[in-house]
């Protein structure tokens, strides 16, 4: 993937003098050991900040622990050393930027009168919400000072950033919040996301108070389109959601199954995308001689009422139970993260198929619908042993549902 960008981009043509490398996200110890190797020499400093250190990564690169999903103080030690990278390119140098799933959290840096624990609470309480990724990112993006174009508008050269997109839609504003591209989003856009989601009463005052200033015109706003200080920071997209779709595709595809692939994301409330994905899913497949394999990717939400644990993909499976249960064709779904972690858990996600509401049944759980009140479907399919564990993968580039349908009369698998 980095070295075909390398190659699509002209990457090493343009390198300079000397280059300071700067990699965030889930891959950012796996991205820097790649362009290390693909480019040997050329990094003379950087950082490298993730979750977790895969390997050792580069001499010349610092590694950073941080936090993910939600910011602290390491997010804001990163925060601070990424925009003193920034700040500090020598002349004929340049920053190359590599993002992946996770940077907006792992590279943190509160705005003037914002504290990390303002910026917690906010963060928490959006999640708790169901507030989707650009509907947290216009907020996180208000209430920074290194997101929203605001690290390549600090930058003392010319910035060039590689993203791997793990944001339905693909918006270079809105992953990783967007550090190195114009912000389209505004102040009154992240309070109209506050009221949407709890109102004033549920948010820190000083996240409020900020917000209402910079609506009201008396705050900076982010870097806008056309913005003079952006002009020499270009960010290209290396990786999407539709790389995971073709690869689990040619999987299937060498394993025997007609395989379709829905280029149209799964969005919206988890306990709503479960049966829909299925029902479409099983037109798009039709009677056939062979099993089918039927493949979505995109990014749910899931809005926290219940005490229980899981995360939106064990909530699409388990909110499809009952419409696996009732088809008339022998089927089986799978939903999870590509990142190998799926909301607060050790899980990726789970699987769900016809019997799974029978075993459920027989080993005394309550109704699918109990647990997804209860915002528990770790429970639920961790009593089955149907949930998927891979461990972190190291990257994200959303969700992946793959429904497998067998002949009439067959099973799936």
């Amino acid at each position: 993937m980095l070295e075909s960008a390398l190659h699509r981009f002209d990457v090493r043509s343009g390198l300079g003098r000397t280059l300071r490398l700067l990699s965030v996200g889930k891959a950012a110890s796996h991205l820097a050991v790649a362009f290390d190797r693909l480019c040997p020499g050329a990094v003379t400093g950087g950082l490298a900040i993730g979750t977790h250190r895969a390997g050792a990564t580069p001499p010349t690169v610092s590694w950073l622990e941080s936090s993910h999903p939600v910011p602290d103080a390491r997010s804001v030690d990163a925060g601070g050393r990424a925009m003193a990278i920034a700040r500090t390119l020598a002349p004929g140098s340049r920053l190359l930027v590599l993002l992946s799933g996770g940077a907006s959290s792992l590279l943190a840096l509160p705005a003037a009168g914002i504290t990390l624990e303002d910026k917690q609470a906010a963060t928490r309480q959006l999640l708790g919400a169901g507030a989707g990724i650009h509907e947290l990112n216009a907020v996180r993006k208000h209430l920074s000072a290194v997101k929203g174009g605001q690290l390549a508008a600090a930058a003392a050269g010319p910035v060039l950033a590689l993203a791997i997109s793990d944001v339905v839609g693909d918006d270079l504003s809105v992953i990783g919040s967007g550090p190195t591209v114009a912000d389209p989003s505004t102040f009154a856009d992240a309070l109209d996301v506050v009221g949407r989601f709890g109102g004033a009463e549920a948010f820190p005052p000083a996240v409020v108070a900020r917000l209402r200033a910079g609506a009201r015109g008396e705050l900076d706003e982010t870097p806008k389109p056309g913005d003079a200080r952006l002009e020499r920071s270009v960010t290209r997209i290396i990786g999407t959601r539709a790389d995971a779709a073709a690869g689990a595709a040619e999987e299937a595809r060498s394993l025997g199954y007609r395989t379709i692939v829905i280029d149209e994301p799964v969005v919206g409330p988890a306990r709503d995308a479960g049966p829909g994905f299925v029902e479409r899913a099983l037109r798009l497949a039709g009677p056939g001689d062979e099993p089918a394999c039927v493949i979505a990717t995109g990014e749910t939400t899931v809005r926290v009422t219940g005490r229980g644990r899981g995360g939106r993909n064990q909530e699409v499976a388990l909110s499809a139970a009952r419409t696996l249960a009732a088809l008339p064709v022998a089927s089986a779904l799978l939903s999870g993260g590509t990142d190998g972690v799926d909301g607060p858990t050790d899980a990726a996600g789970a699987m769900a198929d016809a019997m799974t509401l029978a075993r459920a049944e027989r080993a005394g759980l309550r109704s699918p619908e109990a647990y997804l009140d209860d915002n528990d479907a770790y429970g639920f399919f961790g009593a089955l042993g149907d949930l998927v564990i891979t461990g972190p993968t190291d990257t994200n580039v959303g969700d992946i549902q793959i429904l497998l349908v067998a002949p009439r009369g067959r099973s799936a698998c």
